[in-house]
């Protein structure tokens, strides 16, 4: 019993070895080949294990983080949304808008207009509105 859970256990490690890489360079192009290479497990074991262990495969875990990452840049800072898009990993503006739109249900142009509009602080909007004297 004790090797079953050693050997668990190791399985574990590597996946999380695996999903810190992607974590930490989610913009570099990490691929399933270099992912188990990184886990060192074959290819197949480590896209079964991975999914069986994060509950979603690898390249959707990857492009989650992306987006997420994408989220805050577009939130925090004035860089275009082709600019992030290439930031972030993604390889043409169309799969990151695609991919953007499929996890967060909208556009990234659509996010950061709410996400700026939502930032705005009410004493500075109802300064406009209040009557001087």
């Amino acid at each position: 019993m004790g090797t079953v859970s050693r050997a668990a256990e190791e399985t574990n490690r590597r996946m999380l070895r695996a999903r810190d890489a992607m974590d930490r360079d989610y913009a570099r192009p990490l691929d399933v080949p270099a992912l188990a290479r990184i886990a060192h497990v074959s290819e197949a074991h480590f896209a079964r294990t991975f999914r069986a262990t994060f509950g979603e495969t690898p390249h959707r875990y990857l492009q989650r983080r992306r987006v997420e990452r994408a989220m805050f840049l577009l939130r925090e800072t004035d860089r275009s949304v082709t600019d992030i898009c290439f930031d972030v990993g993604f390889g043409s503006p169309g799969t990151f808008s695609r991919t953007f739109r499929d996890i967060v249900g909208r556009s990234p142009r659509a996010y950061r207009k709410e996400a700026v509009a939502a930032s705005v602080p009410t004493c500075f909007t109802m300064s406009w509105t209040r009557p001087s004297g």
